[in-house]
């Protein structure tokens, strides 16, 4: 039995329901001529959602991403090192001496996952020469486009430990997928980065674009796009990634007082609960005040947990 057909011979109710609603509708909407923007919160590249992602992405069912710079970060670490990657089973029963000993170890542990510090290390030595060579000659470059530099070295790819075609990253280059990483700061190169221009190995911040430049990047991309196409926005999670990304179209219609229209699809997959004013759990039709989503736009919240359910929507949506 097929994926598709084991949801919906069992996807009946509750967020079961509801994911095969949100897939069936997300695949709709591309077979209509939309297009798709992803945002990608928490772990979901250690988590290893790049095997279903990236094949979203060759097959046109992705057309942009918005991701924390974590998440493109560790989809390049786990290019390079994912056979050092270190997995504890029993991960609950950590007591606070293990995790010491895993960090004199120089691991560092996302959930059951501990990434060896060495492939950060490694990455950063590439990175720290793309950075320096930019700020010496006054350049500027957003996140992702240092990473797509590291997948032309040559010498660097025959190093892959995983097929090159798990590697979302890889597969946005292969597209020229737009590519937002909003906070680029909170994460383990962004601190790098940060260090390198504090003592001076990097000549200025400015190697490095803004989020504020990459949110005009990705308001221009949807005013070109909306022009022919139906826009989506399908959730993982949710904190920045989800919030600068969905933010482009209050920012057209209310702050430039463009007419454009709101985003036409919108999914999240969250673990969090409802909450007086959190973001990750509010429901969906809260973001109709906000000029995000009107009162018709399909909309879909799927409590559960983002690595066991992206992968069965984008089966579904591949129809595998």
């Amino acid at each position: 039995m097929s994926v598709s057909a084991f949801m919906e011979k069992h996807f009946r109710h509750f967020n079961a329901r509801e994911t095969l609603a949100a897939a069936k509708a997300y695949r709709q909407f591309i077979d209509d001529g939309g297009k798709m923007l992803v945002s990608l919160a928490g772990a979901m590249s250690t988590g290893e959602l790049g095997i279903s992602l990236a094949e979203m992405i060759r097959q046109d069912k992705v057309h942009a991403i918005s991701c924390t710079a974590a998440n493109l970060e560790e989809d390049i670490f786990n290019l390079f090192a994912h056979d050092d990657y270190r997995i504890i089973p029993d991960w609950r029963a950590l007591r606070a001496e293990d995790e010491e000993r895993l960090q004199r170890e120089g691991f560092n542990r996302v959930t059951d996952t501990c990434i060896p510090e060495t492939v950060m290390k490694h990455t950063q030595q590439h990175l720290l020469r793309y950075w320096s060579e930019a700020a010496e000659r006054g350049e500027s470059y957003y996140p992702y486009e240092y990473f797509w530099r590291l997948l032309d070295e040559p010498e660097l790819q025959d190093k892959y430990q995983i097929p090159l075609e798990h590697s979302w990253v890889a597969a946005a280059k292969e597209k020229n997928l737009l590519i937002v990483s909003p906070g680029i700061e909170d994460s383990t190169l962004g601190n790098i980065f940060t260090a390198r221009v504090m003592e001076g190995k990097v000549r200025s911040h400015r190697a490095l674009r803004s989020g504020t430049e990459q949110l005009e990047l990705l308001a221009k991309w949807y005013q070109q796009q909306c022009r022919e196409h139906p826009l989506g926005f399908f959730q993982i999670g949710g904190g920045i990634a989800g919030d600068f990304a969905i933010c482009v179209v209050p920012m057209l219609i209310q702050d430039l007082e463009l007419d454009v229209p709101l985003w036409s699809y919108f999914a999240q997959i969250s673990d969090a609960v409802t909450s007086y004013g959190g973001y990750s759990g509010a429901v969906p039709n809260e973001k109709i005040t906000w000029t995000k989503l009107s009162a018709e736009s399909p909309k879909f919240m799927i409590q559960s947990d983002a690595s066991i359910v992206a992968p069965l929507i984008f089966a579904y949506v591949l129809g595998e």
